[in-house]
């Protein structure tokens, strides 16, 4: 099983302090099993954008992404448009990038999947 099937499979737990934030290393790792997600603003968030046929399916994927945040209490920071939404995560109380935000990306991720 890979990196990133076991975060899938994870929950999000509280995390508060620069103790949790993942090493340049393990996010670069991470990434790497994630299609289309990059790091931003230095390396203290994860980004991508899906795309969509229309409007219906851009709001339907927002929702479904909107029950995973609410039920992982892990939020991303969201840009919805007409054809896409662009979803970016990171750990504000870390001061960077978590085990939390690999585990939501990794869940979108295959809730995009499975939605195509």
């Amino acid at each position: 099983m890979s990196d990133i099937d076991t975060l899938r499979n994870s929950h999000c737990r509280p995390r508060s302090g620069a103790e949790h934030r993942l090493p340049e290393s393990r996010t670069h790792a991470l990434l790497a099993e994630l299609p289309g997600w990059q790091a931003i603003e230095a390396g203290a968030a994860i980004e991508k954008t899906f795309r969509f046929p229309d409007y219906y399916r851009t709001l339907a994927f927002v929702n479904a992404l909107a029950f995973i945040a609410h039920r992982e209490d892990h939020h991303p920071d969201l840009g919805v448009h007409y054809d896409r939404v662009v979803v970016r995560y990171s750990t504000h109380d870390v001061g960077g990038l978590s085990e939390n935000d690999f585990i939501c990306a990794a869940r979108v991720e295959a809730l995009a999947t499975d939605s195509r």
